[in-house]
């Protein structure tokens, strides 16, 4: 299937999945080696995939794990600058959790088991400590510390 991504000469339109896994106070961020910021996991939605079939997909894919969703955290329209190019994205943030209870203890950084991949990895930050990291979008900072959900933000950092 297509990624829901339309390429035009003004930007790029973007439809994203992303999942808030929480245990004991450490959120799980993805982060590309190469690059200095964190992201919320998860990825891009696939033309008649729904957001959550997209998170569960993405990250079985990335980490060979399974979730299931508890929550809904928030609807963020995103409008960013990257690599020369303007981002509009719609993104869907669900709450989840490992089904596995192994799964569920892990404390360390996963590596993406993707071959293409390779370059990411997976880390938990503290709550308490989000201000010290490039969290992108920034405004999920502070969704996730007022922890009132669901939400509708609007980000621009263009």
């Amino acid at each position: 299937m297509e990624d829901l991504t339309i390429y035009l000469d003004e930007g790029v339109l973007n439809c994203r999945a992303a999942a808030i896994i929480n245990h004991n106070g450490k959120i799980l961020f993805h982060k590309n080696v190469t690059e200095s910021h964190y992201a919320l996991i998860g990825g891009r939605v696939q033309i008649t995939e729904s957001s959550d079939d997209t998170i569960k997909r993405e990250i079985l894919e990335e980490l060979g794990k399974e979730i299931e969703l508890t929550g809904y955290i928030a609807t963020v329209e995103n409008f960013f600058e990257h690599k020369g190019k303007s981002f509009h994205e719609i993104m869907f943030v669900h709450k989840a959790e490992f089904i596995n209870d192994d799964d569920k203890k892990i404390v360390d950084t996963i590596l993406n088991i993707e071959e293409a991949e390779k370059n990411v990895q997976y880390e938990w930050i503290d709550i308490k400590d989000l201000d010290k990291y490039e969290i992108r979008p920034v405004i999920m900072k502070e969704v996730l510390k007022d922890g009132n959900f669901p939400k509708h933000v609007i980000n621009k950092e263009l």
